[in-house]
């Protein structure tokens, strides 16, 4: 049991996170809006105390959570709305995996923002990135602190728009914006699954909130081995989580999104966003204990995911491809951890990867810039030494390396057989639709053509 020091210490900790990241970013809008030119050192500042001050927040969290040391602690914020006697709380849980990834994301972010403090310098999109920054961060927050679906889905939908603008930074390139989209289009199609299991777990417990789902488990009041509805909240919370990770089959748009600048590729797609998939099966696993079938199809997942991502990877050529594929093979072997019920380990390697992973992708250009040197000096082409154990793909059938190239065939599946299949029946659809419409304003006209042909032969008559 919480003292009531102790609990209103927390609740200030868990508040103030997001509240202040909402904060920076409106203060960071408000010269925008206003035609107000500021200095890159202004914008820098309002971040860099934001991410302080909430990393202090995060470190009185986990000592609070230290202290408690008996399990999740819940917070109760207030309602959000009501209809009717359902209200939508806003909920907070403090445990192992929210505590965790939370402080790490507030830490690496301000990894990134200081790098890219430099690395942006003098870029027209400066003091927007530093906008979108903090609205990632803030669905961040919300995603690894919420105490419910319902909360959960908010930041959920920040991420997601925050990652989509920043694919789109160099937006006076056609490239970036159609890779945004291709993401953004992901992203929408998943997150149906979310809401698919929020909607069904109001429909078995009359809430999202992850306490008064665990308890009425606990307690054997209701069976979620025994619903469709329960497992239709699974299915819809591993969807979200296979979209949100770029899990087969929908692993094409992560390499697209590394059109967007160094700092938001190695913060979304090396270290953190990647990697909300894997913390959306974490956090919600209490709400599916000891299911087989989930824990097969996460682990499948995972398997088809890893052989993927590695045989594609060794047969890119740019580097921000191979670092793509290698998270997608990192993540798949994530979900294969959290599928067979190793939930610290899955935590362990999803910090190890993201810290890992961000240090690959910012010091890529500085590498490329680095081995341009090197090659100008030597005035000759510098080529690895070719081994068969760093180039095994040179000895496996063609088949095989033909599914690589082709990165497995997915995209023209997407192309030609999932988005053409939709494009040709909304055009036939549209075609249908004008000729109804046609039909109708012919026969709604036809009074007035026969009156004006009657008041025609009157004149002639006469």
């Amino acid at each position: 049991m919480l003292s009531s020091n102790l609990s209103f210490i927390i609740t200030i900790a868990v508040t103030t996170i997001p509240l202040l990241f909402c904060c920076a970013m409106v203060v960071l809008l408000i010269p925008h809006f206003f035609g107000i030119r500021v200095s890159e050192v202004w914008t820098y500042n309002v971040v860099r105390i934001a991410l302080f001050i909430n990393f202090l927040m995060g470190v009185v969290l986990i000592a609070a959570l230290s202290l408690v040391g008996t399990g999740p602690i819940f917070i109760e914020d207030g309602a959000w709305f009501g209809y009717g006697e359902t209200q939508f709380k806003i909920l907070f849980q403090l445990d192992v995996p929210a505590v965790v990834y939370g402080v790490f994301s507030i830490g690496m972010v301000a990894l990134v923002s200081a790098f890219s403090r430099r690395y942006l310098h003098r870029e027209a999109g400066f003091h927007r990135f530093y906008a979108l920054l903090m609205l990632f961060v803030l669905g961040l927050s919300l995603v690894s602190f919420a105490g419910s679906v319902d909360v959960l889905i908010v930041g959920w939908e920040l991420v997601g728009v925050s990652s989509t603008l920043l694919i789109a930074f160099f937006n006076r390139r056609p490239k970036p914006i159609r890779n945004a989209l291709r993401a953004f289009a992901t992203y929408r199609s998943c997150d149906v699954g979310l809401l698919i299991a929020a909607l069904s777990l109001h429909s078995i417990f009359g809430t999202t909130g992850f306490s008064e789902i665990t308890n009425a488990i606990g307690n054997d009041a209701y069976d979620v081995h025994a619903s469709s509805l329960s497992a239709l909240a699974a299915f819809g919370l591993l969807l979200a989580a296979a979209g949100k990770s770029a899990q087969v089959p929908f692993s094409g748009w992560l390499p697209r999104a590394m059109e967007g600048p160094t700092p938001s590729s190695a913060i979304f797609y090396g270290a953190l966003s990647v990697h909300l998939g894997p913390v959306l099966l974490l956090r919600t696993a209490a709400l599916y204990p000891g299911s087989v079938w989930i824990s097969g199809v996460t682990i499948i997942l995972g398997l088809l995911t890893a052989i993927h991502g590695a045989t594609v990877q060794s047969v890119k050529s740019d580097i921000k491809s191979r670092l793509a594929y290698g998270s997608i093979t990192q993540t798949g072997l994530i979900f294969i951890e959290i599928g067979a019920g190793f939930h610290t380990i899955a935590l362990i390697h999803c910090i190890g990867h993201a810290g890992y992973r961000t240090l690959q992708i910012l010091r890529a250009p500085s590498l490329l810039h680095d081995r341009s040197h090197l090659e100008q000096m030597l005035g000759h082409h510098v080529s690895p030494e070719v081994t068969g154990k760093d180039h095994w793909y040179l000895v496996i059938p063609k088949i095989f390396y033909r599914h690589a190239l082709e990165r497995g065939g997915l995209d023209a599946i997407l192309r030609h057989q999932v988005v053409g299949n939709v494009q040709r029946l909304m055009c036939s659809l549209e075609r249908i639709e004008n000729r109804i419409s046609g039909l109708i304003a012919d026969s709604l006209l036809m009074p007035s053509r026969w009156i004006s042909g009657v008041v025609e032969v009157d004149k002639y008559d006469k």
